[in-house]
């Protein structure tokens, strides 16, 4: 396993970082029981990264794995909140689930914020570095889709690690193009920042062009970043290892059976709330006469629209 020092943060983790999103509710729906096999594999492989979330609701599958192997990887977690007493609940919250007294990343979970989310978060960032200064969160960071926001992180103080979409079609990306957020991320590399890169298959829509869309990802992150891959199974963290220590990856790929993640809406149920658009950050979804509808070639099938639609009607297949 190859690591990388994030900025001048002197965090050292593993290149490769498990992410737990796909395990969780919105996806998967995985129990913890089998969350924590997963992240148990990852670690015993020397992946020693996790990357997770308040709103993943996978702290469950990763404290069991974590005492189990008797590993403490690096953890970062994001939150939503836009408040002081959100983001300090929100804090709370995970170093209670994940049983630890440091969190080693913690963002500002901004995946559709604009150049507004700034000053929208200021007093949810405030909490995250009165907590960095007294030492319970290591860094602080931003995840964001939009290029101009990736490129404004650069400049600040306040903001020690950036989390970038990017990918080799561009899928997901906002106020900008793959070109500008490779510009970026560019900016941030030399301004020192830790970078971690997300979803390189496009949320999944890019697994049947893996090796192609990964090298790009390992290209741009020239040694310098980690590259975050949601993993859902022992077999597929082998895959993914293998793959980042430049083994074959036939046999992997007759184990690991690569399903299309796509969702859907159950017909003549929905109530046209709008929440799920709200929550969509790729404007992949429309609100038409019979009720919204989800725009396939938008889709990155994060399933953030699962939890926010109140009726239950948004499923994974």
């Amino acid at each position: 396993m190859q690591y990388v020092t994030l900025g001048k943060t002197g965090i050292k983790v593993s290149g490769l970082c498990l992410g737990a999103l796909p395990m969780g509710p919105s996806q998967k729906n995985m129990s913890p029981e089998d969350g924590a096999k997963v992240v148990k594999r990852a670690l015993e492989l020397g992946i020693d990264f996790i990357d997770t979330a308040q709103g993943y609701r996978t702290y469950g599958h990763i404290r069991p794995a974590v005492e189990e192997t008797g590993i403490r990887p690096v953890i970062a977690t994001k939150s939503p909140a836009a408040t002081y007493e959100d983001m300090d609940a929100a804090v709370k919250e995970a170093l209670s689930a994940l049983n630890v007294d440091v969190i080693d990343i913690f963002f500002l979970h901004a995946a559709r914020g604009g150049m507004e989310v700034f000053e929208k978060r200021a007093e949810a960032h405030r909490c995250l570095l009165e907590y960095k200064a007294k030492g319970v969160i290591r860094a602080v960071g931003i995840s964001t889709h939009n290029a101009k926001v990736a490129a404004a992180a650069a400049k600040r103080e306040d903001i020690d690690v950036v989390f970038p979409i990017i990918n080799k079609k561009g899928r997901g990306i906002q106020e900008g193009t793959r070109e500008d957020m490779e510009q970026a991320i560019r900016d941030c590399y030399g301004a020192e920042k830790g970078v971690m890169l997300m979803k390189l298959l496009g949320g999944g829509s890019m697994a049947d062009e893996f090796e192609e869309a990964m090298e790009y990802g390992r290209k741009l992150a020239d040694g310098k970043a980690a590259i975050v891959l949601g993993m859902v199974s022992p077999e597929e963290v082998d895959m993914n290892v293998a793959w980042f220590e430049g083994k074959d990856l036939a046999a992997h790929k007759e184990k690991v059976k690569v399903q299309p993640k796509e969702f859907f809406m159950l017909s003549g149920m929905c109530i046209k709330c709008g929440k799920c658009m709200e929550m969509c950050h790729n404007n992949a979804i429309a609100m038409e006469e019979t009720g919204a509808r989800i725009i396939k070639e938008n889709c990155l099938t994060c399933g953030y629209c699962v939890d926010a639609c109140p009726q239950f009607i948004i499923r994974m297949v």
